[in-house]
């Protein structure tokens, strides 16, 4: 789909886009969600869950289970999604592990009438992760993100400085395109593992010295391992043997996760890493630059919102949304005078930054991520 440039003749719109470049050429974040991977030709969050919940790696048990989460949610607004039906039966687990672990003999949990253990719930959870890396573990196409890093790490416009500085991406979805687009780019970055094709979890190579970008995966990656004596991940190259085990071992996790990855590494670590990338210290300024989520992980905006309001005013936030005006969350802290000077959203039909607004009667579609990346190589 061609993009129309047409509406940024519009004098109001093209000081929104003058607005965004100056604010890029500040120290910068990036948030992606499943929105920005769309365009290389993986699926969108609805079509993932689709795609999955007919998947033969699911057995009886798990299809059943995953029927009755189904059912519980048909309610839900928005939809509900296969991370939903994970981020349930991790808690699930966590109860079964609990009595488990102390010998209570009634250890199941009664899931639409039907009673499940702990190793059951587990096995479910593992047949899942593997349904979804099935779906994900695809052929994609990283020019759009090549392109999108690279104008990241230069100047917007010609002759327009930018300070040089690392940034960081905050990655929520499973999929490598970030880590292999900065590689192809040639930038240096760092993602808590060390080595190459295979590795292993050294969250210490986020405080190397000259690093172009630092990818947290905050809810894991199809190519990260479960290590066996630990939790920390392994990555493991797809022409070794033991990498037939990988899939089943996959170390991804739901946005609501509650079970042992949120106290321990690599999760604890990972987050850790955002919240201070969420709140610029010692009277820095920061951007964030949203694009490609839906703003469906309430950890993940608690996270933004604090570092928002305690940030004194040195985080600022660039959101990108294909909702015709600011919804949801976006709407909570559009309508916060607090913290709304802070918060410049670029919606589909329009522009809104505290008490300015700009309305489009088309849909501007600057929240495609391939429209984004067109905008930040300096092209329209």
């Amino acid at each position: 789909m061609v993009f129309d440039t047409v509406v940024f003749e519009q004098p109001e719109i093209r000081e929104a886009i003058n607005k965004l470049e100056e604010l890029l050429s500040h120290s910068k974040a990036v948030l992606l969600g499943a929105g920005a991977s769309y365009c290389a030709g993986l699926p969108l969050t609805n079509k993932l869950t689709e795609e999955a919940l007919k998947s033969e790696k699911l057995s009886t048990d798990s299809k059943q289970i995953l029927r009755t989460i189904q059912t519980s949610f048909t309610s839900a607004n928005p939809a509900s999604h296969i991370e939903d039906y994970l981020s349930e039966l991790v808690d699930w687990l966590a109860i079964t592990a609990r009595r488990k672990k102390r010998n209570v003999t009634a250890n199941e949990v009664n899931i639409g009438g039907t009673e499940y253990n702990n190793d059951q719930l587990l096995q479910a959870i593992n047949e899942i992760k593997l349904a979804i890396f099935d779906v994900i573990n695809v052929e994609v196409d990283s020019a759009v993100h090549e392109r999108f890093v690279m104008a990241l790490h230069r100047p917007m416009r010609p002759g327009k400085g930018s300070l040089p500085s690392t940034i960081d991406y905050l990655v929520m979805n499973y999929d490598t395109l970030i880590e292999d687009s900065l590689a192809l780019s040639q930038l240096r970055y760092a993602d808590g593992l060390e080595g190459g094709v295979s590795g292993w979890w050294n969250p210490s190579t986020f405080e190397q010295s000259n690093l172009d970008a630092r990818v947290f995966k905050l809810h894991g990656s199809i190519n990260w391992a479960e290590n066996s004596s630990s939790s920390t991940p392994l990555r493991i190259a797809q022409h070794l043997k033991r990498s037939k085990d990988q899939a089943v071992k996959i170390m991804i996790w739901p946005a609501s996760t509650k079970y042992r990855e949120t106290q321990l590494d690599p999760y604890a670590n990972l987050m850790h890493g955002a919240r201070a990338v969420l709140n610029p210290q010692g009277g820095s300024q920061r951007v964030l630059l949203i694009t490609g989520y839906s703003f469906g992980d309430a950890h993940i905006n608690l996270e933004i919102e604090r570092g928002l309001k305690a940030s004194n005013g040195n985080l600022t936030v660039i959101a990108f949304t294909s909702d015709v005006e600011p919804s949801g969350m976006l709407k909570t802290w559009h309508e916060d005078n607090s913290i709304n000077e802070q918060v410049l959203i670029f919606a589909d039909k329009g522009f809104f930054h505290a008490e300015q607004k700009v309305i489009s009667e088309n849909s501007i579609e600057w929240w495609r991520f391939e429209n984004l990346t067109q905008i930040l190589e300096g092209g329209i």
